[in-house]
């Protein structure tokens, strides 16, 4: 199991909330702790992930989670609402860069991550997240590529192209209604035409077999009178 399927199982799924990224960081200006938890010094990795929760409505949140060297278990240090996050720095937009800098209303920490592909990914997760539960303040993002944002102009682009199927489907179908609306009304009118014609050759085949009544009924009366 890796570490990021490791973490979404023991920090968040035990509280039902569903992990949507992670990125592993190390800080770039190193905090001196004297003590551990673990009972003395020692060494850890770092874990920034970003995690909703299952029971509406949805929470968002960032939390710093932690794996001590030789515990295979994890802690969750800190945890911030996305609502607090201020500003997501992205340090350089021209270059790949696997810094960055998160500002929340009470905190401040400058990050590496394992590698720029990750932090990429990350922020990208993290830009859609804000533009989907966000719906008054949004943090503002600095400094960062515009294949960051590009991805997420991709997910919109996405689903308007849906958005427009469904559209033109449904466009078709209406249009399709129309046209059978309008054989069934010629069908109708078809119909009528052939009951209306049944109809008057009726009634000329009787009047016609009348007037051959009365023709013949003249012809026997005329060779009655001659004999």
């Amino acid at each position: 199991m890796s570490a990021k399927s490791a973490i979404c199982k023991e920090i968040f799924a035990p509280l039902d909330e569903r992990m949507l990224g992670a990125v592993q960081v190390k800080r770039r200006t190193k905090k001196k702790i004297p003590f551990l938890a673990t009972g003395g010094q020692g060494e850890y990795l770092t874990y920034i992930c970003l995690s909703v929760t299952n029971k509406k409505p949805t929470q968002a949140s960032i939390t710093k989670v932690k794996q001590f060297e030789g515990s295979t278990s994890f802690v969750r240090r800190s945890q911030w609402m996305l609502e607090q996050l201020r500003q997501v720095n992205g340090i350089d937009p021209n270059r790949d860069s696997a810094e960055f800098d998160l500002l929340f209303e009470n905190a401040f920490d400058q990050w590496v991550a394992s590698t720029a592909s990750e932090k990429c990914t990350f922020f990208q997760i993290l830009h859609h997240t804000c533009q989907r539960y966000l719906t008054d303040r949004k943090p503002e993002f600095i400094n960062c590529q515009s294949k960051i944002m590009a991805g997420n102009s991709i997910l919109h682009s996405a689903a308007d192209s849906v958005t427009s199927a469904v559209q033109k489907a449904s466009q078709a179908l209406n249009e399709r209604g129309e046209r059978l609306g309008r054989a069934e009304e010629k069908t109708e009118d078809m119909k009528n035409s052939a009951q209306q014609f049944a109809e008057t050759a009726h009634k000329v085949s009787v009047v016609r077999g009348r007037e051959s009544q009365l023709w013949i009924a003249e012809e026997l009366k005329c060779q009655e009178t001659s004999s």
